[in-house]
């Protein structure tokens, strides 16, 4: 996902000065020698773009790179710099288009053929596109072949394993597991940062990125396919069978009768839907179910745009960028630990919309402060806590709100939300061209908005989850912060249940 961060990263940069670059030595940037060459912003910077003729000024026609952090990348050996600097922008955008694409179409495959199947699929395809990308000399190809990273990478692989994560384990596991899945993620971003310190060449540097998804074939053997998925399927003795393998790999002493569990849900089989054939607009069918989908992909939408708005904005703060991103990454640690900690406490609700409106007032804060001081840098890193949080639990939330026989699709619809602002947030970035503070305000004002409208979804916390269409629809009506807080309706706090869980809920009342 930030690999372009720094395989593209676009260092500082200056005009070629045919009377001082000719012989190959390249001036420092604060010489005098090349201020005569090279025109003053007014921010008392060197222009990055303009050559100084006499009393004229001239668009470069070829550029110097400062390699204090960066001796090679894409954006140095296509100079998409000044002018040119959208094309590098549209790289980003086009993977998460990729993404994008990948939500709608792998989402809806994980539901119909299994969550282990798209997977794994995805994985390998994930490594074979990752390190080809590497050796495409060519802009166009390079887009296309991002295109399709993006969809089996971020999409095909991360969100099918998120799914799978949630529906392996039961509800006083669901956040712990939830937030180690995305704890991983930072981690990810540190070894980004890493790898770009210590490797210099960015083909070589891709080509490691890539080779990470190795990682993931091995999955094939040791992954089981989620019981919920199969459940829902009717597939009841393969679900019976895994969850046994799970009771003796726990090894608490316990034992399990599967044929009792056979016996015992044969009368209860999901008959009343057509549920293999449930898909994304099923979400948009009935009001209850319409209106969180509704919400939940503006919740999507705005943490994306914060998140990775932040991320990919490492290389405008002042000091080392590998350093930076590395913080980046590890400043979402202290969030993690925090929601684990309050999570089953304090609701979901409640800690995503605080922890957006608080993220969101960091993004706008950080515009009034001096432009690379260290209180700037600060608050923006507490905007990336905030944030990493807020992210972090709209997983786990969003698994917890949708039914089984739509979940993924849910998943995927609400990635598709995150990646269309993923998409979006490069582009934004470039507004700064205009003004350093116009991405920063659009990024808080999004986040403000959606942290408010939070407060209108149904609690999760401590609730089965929902299986069926029927369960998803009538889950959670009326129940918004407004009717539970202020005392107008008591939320009924249902202990979850075991394996009869898997059955939808209407025909537990039957």
């Amino acid at each position: 996902m930030l690999s372009l961060v720094t395989v593209m990263a676009t260092p500082e940069h200056r005009c070629y000065v045919e009377q001082l670059d000719g012989n190959g030595t390249y001036f420092p940037w604060n010489s005098s020698d090349v201020a005569q060459y090279i025109p003053m912003k007014a921010s008392g910077e060197l222009d990055s773009c303009r050559l100084l003729d006499g009393n004229e000024t001239s668009s470069c026609s070829s550029y110097v790179y400062d390699h204090t952090y960066y001796e090679t990348s894409k954006t140095v050996d296509w100079n998409f710099v000044c002018n040119k600097r959208w094309m590098a922008s549209i790289a980003q955008t086009v993977y998460m288009f990729g993404v994008f694409t990948g939500a709608v179409v792998l989402g809806g495959l994980a539901d119909k053929v299994g969550r282990k199947a798209v997977f794994c699929w995805s994985g390998a395809l994930q490594l074979i596109l990752g390190v080809g990308v590497a050796f495409i000399p060519e802009y166009y190809s390079f887009l296309v072949v991002r295109f399709f990273y993006g969809i089996f990478g971020s999409a095909g692989s991360y969100i099918t394993g998120f799914v799978l994560t949630m529906e392996l384990v039961g509800p006083s596991k669901r956040t712990v597991c939830g937030i180690a899945f995305q704890a991983t993620f930072a981690a990810g971003i540190m070894l980004v940062a890493a790898w770009g310190a210590l490797i210099k060449d960015h083909v070589l540097l891709q080509v490691v990125y890539g080779l990470h998804g190795c990682l993931l074939i091995a999955h094939w053997w040791v992954m089981d396919e989620s019981p919920r998925w199969l459940w829902m399927q009717g597939r009841t003795r393969e679900a019976i069978d895994i969850v046994a393998k799970a009771v003796r790999m726990n090894g608490r002493g316990i034992s399990m009768d599967k044929e009792y569990f056979e016996r015992k849900t044969k009368g209860t089989k999901v008959q009343d839907e057509p549920q293999s054939s449930a898909g994304v607009l099923d979400l948009f069918k009935t009001p209850n179910l319409r209106m969180k989908t509704i919400n939940v992909c503006v919740n999507w939408f705005s943490n994306s745009l914060v998140y990775y708005g932040l991320s990919l904005s490492t290389g405008k703060l002042y000091g080392n960028p590998f350093l930076i991103l590395f913080i980046m990454g590890l400043v979402e640690y202290p969030s993690y630990i925090v929601v684990v900690l309050l999570l089953d406490k304090m609701g979901r609700r409640f800690l995503t919309s605080f922890l957006m409106l608080a993220g969101g007032l960091c993004c706008i804060a950080a515009t009034q402060m001096d432009h690379g001081s260290n209180t700037a840098t600060g608050i923006v890193m507490m905007g990336k806590l905030f944030i990493a949080g807020s992210f972090a639990i709209i997983y786990n939330y969003s698994a917890e709100l949708f039914p089984t026989v739509v979940r993924n699709s849910a998943m995927g619809l609400g990635s598709m939300a995150a990646r269309l602002s993923g998409a979006l947030t490069p582009l934004i970035t470039l507004l700064d061209s205009f003004d350093p503070t116009v991405p920063a305000i659009i990024f808080g004002v999004v986040a403000l908005l959606s942290g408010f409208w939070t407060l209108f979804l149904p609690e999760t916390m401590n609730q089965p989850m929902p299986q069926s269409i029927q369960d998803g629809e009538t889950f959670g009506k009326g129940d918004t912060f407004f009717t539970t807080f202020l005392g107008r309706k008591k939320r009924d706090v249902v202990q979850p249940v075991h394996m009869e869980q898997m059955v939808p809920l209407q025909n537990n009342d039957k």
